[in-house]
């Protein structure tokens, strides 16, 4: 009886490189470039380079090529994935730019949040075993394993630069109720209350007032409330301008061929910072059904389900937060604007099912609606039932 070579263990998979597999741990000081190569085994080579260093970066690439085609025999192309983070996409695009020179034949971007970890209370985290986490992920993701990670879709330059006039608004918009605030604070602790800052007759207003006891406000006090004032002045016309490029820009959408922001913007109810969210952040993306568009502003369920345990926990909330924020704010104004509709017939009668209450949780549900329904508005042209349209 003859007995079997075991000396090559079976596998389900094919296990075999075909190319050079690469993560970068990007840091402010230092990139950990971990790589796995055909010829080495299961052993990964590790090589530290000084961020932000190209140069480095695609020498160390050069010599990994070199190194495995001087032990195969072969040039092998390279394969190259990195966290989403705050390096933004600006390396994935050098990469992708000199693809033809370095071979580099595909870069990846992974949701960080996406890779499976150890559920041990205490695990151990460092950059070299990410590096090797990421590497793996890698390997899974091109044998086309399902749902090993989620990789991000890349927008264009545009696509990116378009996003920075309503989000440079919203961080302006907080700073100006930060101001306002604080103004308001000041008066109110010498017994003051009424004083609106944003008022344009803020300047006489302010000549006018008195302590709560009758005195004109103190020398230094007077002082610092002007000096918030002027920067309270400088934000509203900071703020002005973004307005006016974010309408240029949609009254640019609208002569244009049909695009989302113009369409979005035929709808009552919907003005021109909801559509600028909307189109920028969500509806300008491809997707392939309503789950994904749930999921991808975070509006999709987080069923809990083992054994006699089944439970709900409430949308993953793991998605756009910007998008998701945008829409439970349309959402309590689309059940004003648009009373006749079906979306809000239904949440009217979910709510008065519910004896009044849970109406948080109905306007979350109904914001998933909203997305799907304006989704397929924006892309298939499909009406939303009931909804009034601007005349």
């Amino acid at each position: 009886m003859q007995i079997a070579d075991r000396s090559e263990a079976p596998t389900a998979i094919r296990t075999d490189l075909g190319a050079i597999f690469v993560s970068l741990e990007l840091s402010r000081s230092t990139w950990l470039i971990t790589s796995l190569s055909p010829g080495s085994g299961e052993k990964m080579s590790k090589h530290l380079v000084r961020g932000g260093d190209i140069a480095a970066l695609l020498e160390r690439f050069t010599q990994l090529q070199e190194k495995t085609q001087a032990r195969i025999g072969k040039r092998f192309e390279i394969i190259v994935i990195q966290e989403a983070g705050l390096d933004g996409f600006w390396i994935h695009r050098v990469l992708q730019s000199k693809g033809i020179d370095s071979h580099i034949v595909d870069s990846h971007i992974v949701d960080p949040a996406s890779i499976a970890t150890s559920r041990r209370r205490r695990r151990a985290k460092t950059d070299r075993i990410d590096g090797e986490a990421l590497v793996r992920a890698l390997l899974a993701y091109k044998r086309g394993e399902p749902r090993v990670c989620a990789m991000v879709k890349v927008p264009t330059p545009e696509e990116e630069d378009r996003r920075r006039l309503y989000r440079e608004r919203k961080v302006l918009i907080a700073e100006q109720i930060e101001h306002v605030n604080r103004l308001k604070g000041l008066l109110f602790s010498q017994g003051i209350s009424g004083y609106e800052p944003l008022r344009r007759d803020r300047w006489r207003q302010l000549e006018e007032l008195q302590t709560g006891d009758g005195r004109l406000l103190p020398k230094h006090l007077k002082a610092q409330i002007c000096r918030e004032l002027n920067r309270l002045e400088l934000l509203l016309e900071q703020i002005k301008a973004v307005e006016v490029e974010r309408d240029a820009l949609l009254a640019a959408e609208e002569t244009s061929a049909p695009a989302p922001a113009a369409l979005l913007l035929n709808i009552r109810g919907i003005g021109p910072e909801f559509a600028a969210v909307l189109w920028s952040e969500g509806l300008f993306r491809h997707f392939d059904n309503r789950r994904q568009v749930a999921a991808y502003a975070g509006l999709a369920p987080t069923p809990w389900q083992s054994g006699a345990v089944d439970r709900e926990q409430g949308v993953s909330k793991s998605g756009n937060p910007r998008l998701r924020t945008t829409l439970i704010q349309l959402a309590w104004l689309w059940v004003r604007h648009q009373p006749r509709s079906a979306l809000t017939l239904w949440f009217e009668a979910r709510v008065k099912r519910n004896g009044g209450r849970l109406k948080k949780t109905t306007i979350v549900a109904l914001a998933r609606k909203l997305l799907v329904a304006l989704w397929k508005y924006v892309t298939a042209g499909v009406l939303i039932e009931g909804a009034a349209m601007k005349v």
